[in-house]
């Protein structure tokens, strides 16, 4: 049964209420949150921008999943994308080229990329993934515990074909997620990777029809939720190496991320790529 999110609830994230049971969380209903039982739905709400993440979407999933966490009735989490297109297209490359992604929230260096990729919750994720899931929709899945994905979906992280890196822990998660001779050929030539080739690899779960997505990621969900909440959470926690909130067997990788992508980013190749993908052109790499 659905539950409405009620704005006015401690944690609630200041949301308001959809006729259809859902909350919107963040700036510009960029996300919805939806409890079913013990599962919190979370879903990307940008469908004009294939769910491209901005500071609002941001922020909305980093409050989501807080909630999520401070919520003792929040067993599982499962995360998606609005309409039947796209899960999650990366990064807003044309609104932060116009330099329109907003005032810096103090949490998003905490959180991590669409307020979930350093977000270590307690709680398991399940990502299920409704389409179009290239750069920073991949490193959503990677963050994820587990993964479902409609047939329909594609993966990879073509950052390098931007002039920029998989940054948001693609760049170190994919190598011990598949195997490493097939990640640094996705890693370097940016290509994509069908959602079956991503079963066969183990980068998902399961693929099913893209109607049974849902359904399937809950019915996950519900095999999480007749275990003992506290044991589940000290698996995932022993599993990921979570203390405190952050995955600390992934510190220096952050650290070094953070090291490549401030030389990387000031670099004429990175604003080319940028330029290029908002004014729809090839790009014309220097090196420098």
């Amino acid at each position: 049964m659905s539950e409405v999110l009620d704005p006015a609830e401690p944690g609630a994230c200041n949301g308001s209420a959809h006729a259809d049971g859902t909350v919107a969380v963040g700036g510009n209903g960029t996300v919805l949150a939806e409890r079913r039982g013990h599962v919190l739905i979370v879903t990307l709400h940008r469908p004009e921008a294939r769910n491209a993440v901005n500071t609002d979407l941001t922020v909305g999933v980093g409050e989501a999943l807080d909630l999520a966490e401070a919520d003792p009735s929040i067993w599982v989490v499962v995360i998606t994308g609005a309409g039947d297109k796209a899960f999650c297209a990366g990064a807003d490359l044309k609104e932060a080229a116009r330099g329109r992604q907003g005032p810096v929230d103090p949490r998003m260096e905490r959180w991590g990329f669409a307020g979930y990729v350093k977000h270590m919750i307690s709680k398991p994720t399940i990502a299920a993934v409704n389409g179009f899931a290239l750069g920073g929709g991949t490193e959503i899945v990677l963050a994820s515990d587990l993964a479902v994905a409609a047939d329909t979906a594609t993966f990879g992280l073509p950052e390098v074909k931007r002039g920029i890196f998989a940054g948001a822990g693609g760049a170190f998660r994919l190598a011990r997620q598949i195997p490493p001779k097939i990640a640094m050929e996705h890693l370097l030539a940016g290509d994509p990777l069908p959602a079956a080739r991503a079963f066969e690899l183990g980068l998902v779960n399961a693929v099913v029809p893209l109607p049974e997505l849902l359904d399937t990621a809950l019915a996950l969900a519900e095999r999480i939720c007749v275990n003992a909440p506290l044991s589940v959470q000290a698996s995932k926690r022993l599993a990921r190496g979570i203390v405190d909130g952050v995955a600390v067997d992934e510190a220096d990788d952050w650290d070094r991320t953070a090291e490549e992508g401030r030389t990387l980013m000031r670099s004429a190749d990175a604003m080319e790529g940028m330029t290029a993908f908002a004014e729809k052109r090839a790009p014309r790499w220097q090196g420098r």
